[in-house]
């Protein structure tokens, strides 16, 4: 091969700084050495090329790692980002579920003072309607002893104009031994002479009368005095009935009965 052709095929093959040194290297080699030495040298050159193909080759490949590891570097880097959004996001969502909490938490506290204060006006509900139960209590008691203290007046009268009974004495207020130790109090109580028959007047006073009533009288007071007195002359006296039909109750069970109105 001529020197102008391998030449020719060194500036090809190699890049322009390697192809003149090369060029430069033939030009001296023209020069220096022989037909043998020059064949030699060529091959050197070939093998020379054929490495420089091989570099160029691995450069490549490398430029392609070196593409596919900055393709994935960016894929990183997006997915980064992602995960910062992401934590920012979580970040707002935290503050939020914080501030919700707060509120809560304030919330929760007013309510908390507007059931104590809830309480606490309940509580002078609760004292005041005491005191008012405990007045009314205390005017029913009153108009109770009002109407008895009426009552005592007026009975002796009422009991001989309706069944002929003479009060012996006078009706009055007291408690009454049962013989075992125990006491009962009796609003109206006094003796009377009945057809020449000597009995207890036991009696009671209510404001406003109920079958209830009745049958606590009963229970209360003239089962428990029919043991110690041979007969009983059981009365009631009230301003009005809460039923209608108390007064037939009270009638039926043997009890005389009394108005406000009729004193």
């Amino acid at each position: 091969m001529q020197p102008a052709e391998l030449k020719k095929q060194i500036a090809g093959v190699f890049p322009e700084p390697q192809a003149r040194v090369l060029v430069e290297l033939v030009d001296l080699t023209n020069r220096l050495v022989t037909a043998a030495e020059f064949v030699e040298l060529k091959e050197i050159v070939r093998e020379l090329a054929e490495a420089q193909k091989r570099t160029e080759q691995r450069l490549e490949e490398l430029a392609e790692a070196q593409k596919r590891t900055e393709q994935r570097l960016e894929e990183l880097a997006e997915a980064q980002k992602r995960t910062e959004q992401r934590l920012e996001e979580l970040a707002e969502a935290q503050k939020r579920t914080e501030q919700r909490l707060d509120s809560l938490a304030w919330r929760v506290e007013e309510l908390a003072q507007a059931q104590k204060r809830t309480e606490e006006a309940l509580l002078k509900l609760v004292e005041e309607h005491d005191k008012t139960r405990e007045q009314l209590g205390g005017l029913s008691i009153t108009v109770g002893y009002i109407l008895e203290n009426e009552a005592y007046k007026a009975l002796p009268e009422l009991l001989r104009r309706d069944f002929g009974l003479e009060v012996e004495g006078r009706l009055k207020r007291t408690w009454v031994a049962l013989g075992d130790g125990r006491y009962v109090e009796v609003n109206i109580i006094g003796d009377g002479l009945l057809a020449d028959r000597k009995v207890k007047i036991v009696g009671e006073a209510k404001a406003q009368l109920s079958k209830k009533h009745v049958d606590k009288f009963v229970r209360t007071r003239l089962n428990k005095v029919k043991d110690v007195f041979p007969e009983v002359f059981p009365v009631l006296v009230t301003h009005m009935i809460s039923e209608p039909d108390v007064e037939e109750y009270v009638r039926e069970r043997g009890i005389a009965l009394y108005y406000s109105y009729d004193f």
